[in-house]
């Protein structure tokens, strides 16, 4: 796969953090061609009412990691949508942080398919907490913007 230019990464770096993920706090770790990951720092109000890490907060870092390891792979004219995921909770997620890689498993010209690993991370020990299957669409991005 091609190296990313310094300006891209930059761009999905900042492009990443805007809206809902923003509000989340999830940012970028590592980008490469094909691959991203991110990290949420845990705070109280990302977890559910039994003290675990929601599993709204695990499902959004797996499918927007997801989408910007698809955006790595296409061209500054086009957007990435999800299709569609499935996420399988292997365990409760407890700990200080969250980190998700994401990987572009079928990398085709219209869908493309991720695979996403959540883990729970803790003092000493970090887990895996959440798997996910993404599928991704690149659409034109003057297609998506003629529809607003």
């Amino acid at each position: 796969m091609p190296e990313l230019s310094p300006e891209r990464k930059a761009f999905l770096a900042a492009d990443y953090c805007r809206g809902f993920i923003r509000y989340c706090r999830i940012e970028p770790l590592e980008i490469k061609s094909g691959y991203f990951r991110s990290r949420v720092l845990i705070a109280e109000e990302h977890r559910q009412q039994d003290g675990f890490i929601h599993a709204g907060v695990m499902a959004t870092m797996a499918d927007h990691t997801a989408g910007y390891a698809a955006f790595t792979l296409v061209t500054e004219d086009r957007q990435i949508l999800t299709i569609e995921f499935k996420i399988n909770f292997l365990r409760p997620a407890f700990g200080n942080a969250l980190e998700c890689r994401s990987k572009i498993i079928r990398d085709g010209s219209t869908i493309l398919i991720a695979e996403s690993e959540v883990f729970d991370v803790r003092e000493e020990e970090t887990s895996l907490a959440a798997k996910a299957t993404v599928t991704l669409m690149s659409v034109p991005k003057a297609k998506l913007l003629s529809k607003r």
